[in-house]
């Protein structure tokens, strides 16, 4: 397997991102949901969702989530208001370390994601409120490095680019 694409994104204030590159893996696994969710629950990420992509910046502030295109396409702000926009497109896979903003800025009508996040950690959703903002940069601080990439299992390129 080759190494996925790599983004790395300074702290934007409200959205605090990660010293840890987002990862993007092209055309990394079959167009299909229930297979993304299988092979993701197979290298240890779960509790996840089939849905799209809030359309305003958000992140998470206690765990690392995959994302996998099950179908469609979609363009995705990652990193915050001043980031990089991405495209993705049906069976591409996004690793966004915690912190790491997104925003779905347009998406084809049939787009459909597959979430999923380390040991099955339940997520939560800041859309950067000031007065946490201490308190979430020491949650993100606190997430450790998963035990295995969700593309690639426990000798997948995730570990050493985020060890």
């Amino acid at each position: 397997m080759s190494d996925p694409e790599t983004h790395t994104f300074a702290d934007a204030g409200a959205i605090p991102n990660s010293r840890l590159p987002l990862l993007v893996y092209r055309a990394a696994l079959p167009a299909d949901a229930a297979v993304m969710e299988r092979h993701f629950a197979a290298n240890g990420w779960s509790g996840g969702w089939h849905n799209g992509i809030f359309p305003f910046h958000h992140f998470h502030s206690n765990t690392h989530e995959v994302l996998g295109i099950a179908s469609g396409r979609a363009t995705v702000l990652f990193g915050g208001p001043e980031g990089q926009a991405v495209e993705v497109r049906a069976g591409d896979v996004v690793v966004l370390p915690a912190g790491t903003g997104h925003c779905r800025q347009a998406a084809s009508a049939d787009l459909l994601v597959v979430g999923a996040y380390p040991d099955g950690a339940d997520f939560d959703t800041c859309r950067g409120e000031q007065a946490r903002a201490e308190q979430v940069r020491r949650s993100i601080a606190a997430v450790p490095v998963p035990r295995s990439d969700p593309v690639a299992g426990a000798e997948g390129p995730l570990l050493r680019l985020w060890g």
